[in-house]
């Protein structure tokens, strides 16, 4: 759990310090200055995919707690992180940040405070050695980093052409104008839905791991549904990102994959609930493993 806030901390600061020095020419749908671009920019990024994530988090940590005091912080929390999936909350076309997007925000906030406070009253769960599923879960969590170099590199503001071998592999700051943007490069700089994509994925797999100490029956049937339509949608953005940028723009392919950030009635969604579904039944027949007895710490 700790590796997984470390992670978003990391890249919050990413989108911070990136949205804040560069010009805003080159960026992608933000039109605020300097301090107050890159601050809103890590807002909505708190919010989205975030604020997502924390909602998983908010389910183990009150399992931790077990308290009721804490079980009503944590569903307060979560309702406030619930708040990014509303129709205009967080818009691709405008990714300013808007007043409502503090909402969000102060949920994503207070999970880190109630994971914390588990944390300071005897951890956050049990030590278990790396092995069975581990391997899998490396294996796709390596294949995901590797396609997300150029992003990674957007993040922290640069292009991969310079960087022997990888300018060679990806595409990056290569011109590939869209309308409305005629400078627009085929891995603009700053923060991608894929990039999204892929922590929403990586963070399934980590919290994966914590589902066979979660307490009620229940609440890891819910908790394993959860991670299960999280990492379908986040390897969805993440693919769907990747094959529009490194084979659509290249000129591999002309068949793009639509758009799934924002669910709506359509054969690529079903597909995609249809995924989670088959992820999750099969998650719940073979396991995710055993918690080790008697090893306390931060899972």
């Amino acid at each position: 759990m700790l590796a997984v806030w470390a992670v978003f901390g990391v890249v919050a600061a990413a989108v911070l310090a990136t949205y804040w020095r560069l010009p805003v020419a080159e960026l992608y749908n933000v039109d605020e200055e300097g301090l107050a671009r890159g601050a809103g920019r890590a807002l909505v990024f708190l919010g989205y995919p975030t604020a997502l994530v924390a909602i998983a988090l908010l389910a183990v940590v009150a399992d931790r707690l077990r308290s009721r005091p804490a079980t009503a912080a944590a569903v307060v929390a979560a309702l406030l992180c619930a708040t990014v999936v509303w129709p205009g909350v967080v818009e691709q076309s405008d990714l300013d940040a808007k007043p409502v997007n503090a909402l969000a925000g102060v949920g994503v906030l207070a999970a880190a405070v109630l994971t914390a406070l588990a944390l300071a009253r005897g951890g956050l769960g049990e030590i278990r050695p790396f092995g069975g599923w581990d391997v899998a879960r490396a294996v796709v969590a390596a294949v995901l980093v590797a396609g997300s170099l150029p992003w990674i590199a957007a993040e922290l503001g640069f292009y991969l052409d310079g960087v022997p071998g990888l300018g060679a592999l990806f595409l990056s700051g290569e011109l590939r104008p869209e309308p409305g943007h005629p400078e627009l490069t085929a891995v603009h700089l700053g923060h991608h839905h894929g990039m999204d994509g892929t922590l929403l994925a990586l963070s399934a797999l980590a919290l994966s791991r914590t589902v066979p100490q979660l307490s009620a029956r229940a609440l890891r049937v819910a908790v394993t549904f959860y991670l299960s339509l999280m990492l379908a949608y986040g390897l969805a953005n993440a693919v769907q990102d990747f094959w529009l940028e490194q084979l659509v723009k290249r000129g591999t392919t002309s068949l793009e994959i639509p758009s799934l950030i924002v669910p709506k009635a359509s054969p690529a969604w079903a597909a995609l609930v249809a995924a989670a579904l088959l992820i999750h039944f099969a998650a719940r027949r073979v396991g995710t493993g055993a918690a080790v007895p008697g090893a306390k710490g931060a899972a």
